[in-house]
């Protein structure tokens, strides 16, 4: 999923900031989130979610791992 591949680029993106050794623990932690992005088990329940979703339709384009990206790293302006 392309929006799961943007989400990883944003978490490494704020992985590359993390430098000092007090930040470790949590560049740990979001490579571990990044892992769990990659995971086939993630893929396919993202995609069952958003199959799910639009057929209700409460979701249209969004993407999961993008927003929680940005929301919790912020998202630089395109």
């Amino acid at each position: 999923f392309p929006d799961t591949d943007r989400a990883l680029v944003l978490l490494e993106e704020y992985c590359k900031k993390l430098r000092k050794p007090e930040e470790q623990q949590l560049k740990k932690a979001i490579r571990k989130v990044m892992g769990i992005f990659k995971s086939s088990l993630f893929q396919a329940l993202l995609g069952s979610f958003k199959k799910t979703a639009t057929r209700r339709g409460t979701i249209s384009h969004t993407s999961l791992p993008v927003i929680l990206a940005c929301d919790v790293f912020g998202c630089p302006k395109d």
